[in-house]
């Protein structure tokens, strides 16, 4: 089945053999806009799961060893936890390796997440129901588990091959919190094992923004109610999000790069209203990401939309 529209498909893959084909990248641009990432992610995914620090506080953590006053202790060892995390997953990425998906990477993800807030439960699936909070939705029991951690891996290994690999990344992302197989640090788990699947194949680290929660939560829940169209389209955008980013940074100053603008000032140089191009934006038919809460495009990117809508109708 195909969930995401060809045009989303063919965009990615386009601006993911834009990038490889700045290779090799230069190392000190590289180097820092990984860190960036590294914070970006760490601060994002751990202030989805209701984490107090701020980004800077996150950076002041990871890069100084600091102590925010007045912060709790579990927000810094959840900021620690995740970056080392993170050095895991991109120590695994730099092995080369394909088949890493397994029970065991992802148990160890979660080990590593909540390894010294949640010591006796770090890595193990849970024994007993648990109930997710603001959510109707009602995770397996846990007697379950092991046999659907069982499933999913089997999901995995049958649908490799069959499915796009966004598609792939962000179904496994949504099985893995479907099933909640611990009593803590799924969501987090859930995004760091999404994003293995998709570095192993040259794509960058995909956040998802904390600005985004609610949305976040929506898509998720349209998913438990079996459709899954809208949270693939949620993560498309997250990964696209980095790639615009990877490929403004990197782009070589000989080749051209788009002027991004914000969808208000977008509007006036087209016969479009902001609230309609938001529309074409979370439908994923206008190439945007969002810089903070906004989101931004490129007159460029309009009207590649255009042509390909005029193409459509002929």
């Amino acid at each position: 089945m195909n969930y995401l529209e060809k045009k989303i498909k063919d965009r990615l893959e386009d601006k993911l053999k834009r990038l490889e084909s700045f290779r090799p990248l230069p190392a000190p641009a590289v180097k820092k806009i990984k860190e960036q990432f590294e914070i970006e992610m760490t601060y994002n995914s751990n202030a989805i799961e209701g984490n107090s620090l701020t980004l800077k506080e996150t950076f002041l953590v990871i890069n100084e060893g600091i102590t925010i006053k007045g912060k709790p202790l579990k927000d810094h060892l959840e900021v620690k936890n995740h970056k080392e995390a993170l050095d895991y997953l991109y120590n695994l990425v730099a092995k080369n390796k394909k088949n890493t998906f397994s029970e065991n990477l992802i148990r160890s993800f979660n080990q590593i997440v909540i390894q010294n807030i949640e010591k006796e439960w770090a890595g193990k699936y849970r024994n007993s129901e648990v109930v997710i909070t603001g959510s109707i939705y009602k995770p397996p029991q846990a007697i379950e588990v092991p046999r659907l951690m069982r499933d999913l891996i089997n999901w995995f290994k049958n649908n490799k091959k069959k499915l796009n690999l966004i598609e792939l990344a962000a179904i496994i992302h949504y099985k893995l919190v479907a099933i909640h197989p611990f009593f803590d640090g799924n969501g987090r788990t859930a995004r760091l094992l999404m994003n293995i699947i998709l570095m192993e194949r040259g794509y960058p680290l995909a956040i998802i923004l904390k600005n985004d929660r609610k949305n976040y939560y929506n898509v998720l829940s349209k998913a438990d109610r079996g459709d899954l169209i809208p949270f693939i389209r949620f993560i498309a955008q997250a990964v696209e999000r980095s790639l615009d980013i990877y490929l403004r940074v990197l782009t070589p100053k000989n080749k051209t790069k788009e002027n991004q603008i914000s969808l208000a000032e977008l509007s006036k140089k087209a016969n479009f209203s902001p609230k309609y191009l938001n529309l074409l934006v979370r439908t994923g038919k206008l190439e945007a990401y969002k810089e903070g809460r906004i989101w931004v495009s490129s007159r460029e990117a309009l009207k590649r939309y255009l042509e390909g809508r005029k193409r459509k109708r002929k």
